[in-house]
């Protein structure tokens, strides 16, 4: 899986708009539809807000792993 298809999956799944995830980030629309498209990579930091949004790890996000379930935190 791509990871822009996992992050749009993650954001339809919580019923939110890209201009709400945008406004949460601090960007416009417009540039995070980049990202969910794969026309440009997603910085790292805005994954790590993500994974906090969707309440996931970056594994997850990322494709690494399918299991949604964040890590414990130690």
């Amino acid at each position: 899986m791509f990871i822009y298809q996992r992050l749009r999956d993650c954001r339809e799944d919580r019923d939110l708009t890209q201009a709400q995830i945008g406004d949460f980030l601090g960007i416009d629309q417009r540039v995070y539809s980049t990202y969910e498209t794969g026309k440009r990579q997603i910085p790292v930091h805005y994954l790590i807000q993500l994974a906090s949004l969707y309440k996931t790890s970056l594994d997850y996000l990322v494709g690494l792993t399918n299991n949604p379930a964040p890590y414990e935190r130690k």
